[in-house]
């Protein structure tokens, strides 16, 4: 639907790459202005690089070029001190805050038995913690206007499980537990909580060598080559990942003018999996 969030303004957490990236893309085409929040740095916990500042201006152009505004805002979803900071900013410039895209998270794993405790406590605090911020910071307002429109990303991993990927499943089964939760606390006041859990996307949380690796150990220097296979088995459909657009088109119904009675729900966006869920 052309033009559904003209002039709305959308909080976007992990904003300046990947899905976050897509779906500010995809908002600003709506006509919705746009707040880019995020930490720009690398983390210990990860193995791959993270989004830098050049990111986040390089998806604050692509905003910019769909005719919208675009608030640019580093700081970490960890940090209470910092989201607040970054709420109020938005407040300042447009006013108001819709829609909360609450999609800041990295991946770190590890079996149960060896995972390191510092990537446990960063993954736990990022993809959990994070959006939790994020609700936090931006509830009140939304409760004292009377609407709001919060999406969460989780996974398909926040549904089921893989082996040596604890901190990151539990997380993300977190993250479902926390919006159906929210979502009852804030029905009364016209706001929708809901998640999105996708599968492999194709971002560099998927796509990179330290991935590749954790795939194909037998391998010295393992491509996409070596691994694809690996990644289409999680999914039914024969494809091994999703492009972010799909994703963002999930979200853009869940925000939308259609789904204000869609509230403490999970779609699915993961090429079948889920049909392997339990119900």
């Amino acid at each position: 639907m052309a033009g559904q969030l003209v002039d709305q303004v959308v909080f976007i957490t992990g904003g300046a790459r990947g899905q976050g990236r897509a779906h500010a893309e995809a908002v600003a085409e709506q006509g919705a202005h746009v707040v880019l929040f995020d930490r720009c740095s690398d983390s210990p916990a990860t193995s791959y690089g993270l989004a830098s500042r050049s990111d986040l201006e390089h998806t604050a152009k692509l905003v910019q070029a769909q005719g919208r505004e675009a608030l640019t805002l580093v700081g970490d979803v960890r940090d209470p001190e910092d989201v607040d900071r970054a709420v109020a900013a938005a407040l300042d410039r447009f006013g108001r805050i819709d829609v909360l895209l609450a999609n800041a998270g990295i991946y770190g794993g590890g079996a149960m038995h060896e995972v390191d405790r510092s990537v446990w406590d960063e993954v736990i605090d990022v993809n959990l913690g994070g959006v939790f911020q994020a609700l936090r910071a931006v509830t009140p307002h939304m409760v004292e206007r009377g609407y709001g429109r919060i999406v969460a990303t989780a996974s398909m991993l926040g549904r089921s499980a893989i082996s040596d990927a604890v901190p990151y499943v539990a997380s993300k089964w977190g993250v479902v537990g926390l919006i159906k939760a929210a979502a009852l606390d804030l029905a009364p006041f016209g706001i929708t909580v809901n998640a999105v859990a996708p599968g492999n996307i194709a971002t560099p949380m998927v796509q990179n060598d330290a991935m590749y690796r954790l795939f194909r150990p037998d391998l010295d220097s393992p491509a996409w080559g070596d691994v694809e296979s690996l990644f289409q088995q999680f999914h039914v459909q024969p494809v091994a990942l999703l492009d972010p657009v799909e994703i963002s088109s999930a979200v853009l119904f869940l925000i939308g003018p259609g789904s204000q009675h869609i509230t403490g729900s999970v779609i699915d966006v993961n090429a079948g999996a889920s049909a392997k869920f339990t119900a």
